[in-house]
């Protein structure tokens, strides 16, 4: 296993991560279904004309670009989150239900109100999530032990389980709604608009400046209830404030593209593997990485079946899923 990287080395490190993901961007509004040259295109982001291609490049591309950035960071901040409070190296942000929740929402939505639209569903997706992860804090946290990691996958498990069975009845039952409902629940980013970005980015924000703010209280709880008690951090307190921040995270990013997995999984271990244990840099490292896997499957979801495309939730499992194998199996599962 390799040694993790020198204190001094994890800012140049974090930069570098910087730098490739700004790299990614601008490949991001130059590769698509439409040729244009790297020299036109660059052009046409800081002077729009009312050509086609500049309606291409800031119509599409644009906002595709912006919410791939936005959804991965929510999904790489979000995973580290829930490893961290459960504990679990196996945790991702569907643990908690978020993901399930959002989807048993958008089935209603579709199925008995009739809206087909992501501007309409989105809110249902997100009030979803948020409910899901209320009742999953709530059941886990029944009792004299409270919210431990284990009550809390548990309690997840469970809501999870009954909300698929829920929806699964629905969609048999409305196979319109299914031929609607199947676009987003294979996780992408084609079709969404910059007002996409309006809605949601007050939610990521408040959701990532909690995460970062919990990653002190989150190394203390590293070492367990008791030793983090000991060490100041107010374990109840962590727990509901990493359930909220995870709602407002994973829930955003889930209501806008869709449930997109292995991001939020795969992500942080990679981040530790290169910074050890510190939430502080696990943190920081898990909200620039994700993004890069993100955008980087969904400029190969636009090239490899060109001129059509494979949706980023495709891709980003084709890619994550043997990388996480491959992680397994060369090396034990980073201490959290």
């Amino acid at each position: 296993m390799p040694a993790p990287l020198a204190p001094a080395l994890r800012a140049v490190g974090l930069l570098v991560a910087v730098c490739f993901l700004g790299t990614l961007c601008l490949l991001s509004l130059w590769v698509g279904s439409r040729h244009m040259a790297i020299g036109a295109t660059w052009d046409l982001i800081w002077d729009p004309d009312d050509s086609t291609e500049a309606a291409i490049v800031h119509g599409v591309r644009v906002p595709r670009t912006v919410l791939a950035v936005a959804v991965g960071a929510a999904l790489g901040l979000s995973g580290a989150l829930m490893q961290a409070l459960t504990r679990n190296p196996l945790a991702d942000p569907g643990l908690l239900g978020v993901n399930m929740g959002s989807a048993t929402a958008v089935v209603v939505a579709i199925a008995f109100l009739q809206i087909t639209s992501v501007a309409g569903y989105v809110w249902f997706a997100f009030v979803g999530a948020a409910l899901a992860t209320v009742l999953v804090y709530g059941l886990g946290s029944a009792g004299r032990s409270g919210a431990t990691p284990d009550r809390l996958v548990l309690a997840g498990a469970a809501i999870t389980a009954a909300l698929g069975a829920f929806n699964m009845a629905v969609l048999l039952l409305f196979p319109a709604a299914f031929n609607k409902f199947r676009f987003w629940d294979v996780g992408s980013l084609t079709g969404r608009k910059m007002d996409l970005v309006y809605t949601v980015g007050p939610f990521l924000f408040f959701g990532t400046v909690l995460a970062l703010s919990l990653a002190r209280s989150l190394n203390a709880l590293s070492l367990g209830d008791d030793a983090g008690r000991a060490l100041g951090a107010r374990v109840g307190r962590t727990r509901v404030l990493g359930a909220v921040s995870v709602t407002l995270l994973c829930g955003a990013a889930t209501a806008t593209a869709g449930p997109i997995g292995f991001v939020g999984l795969t992500v942080p271990h990679v981040a530790r593997m290169i910074v050890g244990p510190d939430q502080r840099w696990v943190l920081g490292y898990s909200m620039v990485l994700a993004p890069v896997l993100l955008l980087g499957a969904d400029i190969v979801g636009r090239v490899v079946i060109a001129p059509g495309e494979l949706q980023v939730g495709i891709v980003t499992a084709l890619i994550g899923g043997p990388v996480f194998l491959a992680l397994c199996r060369r090396r034990k599962l980073a201490r959290l």
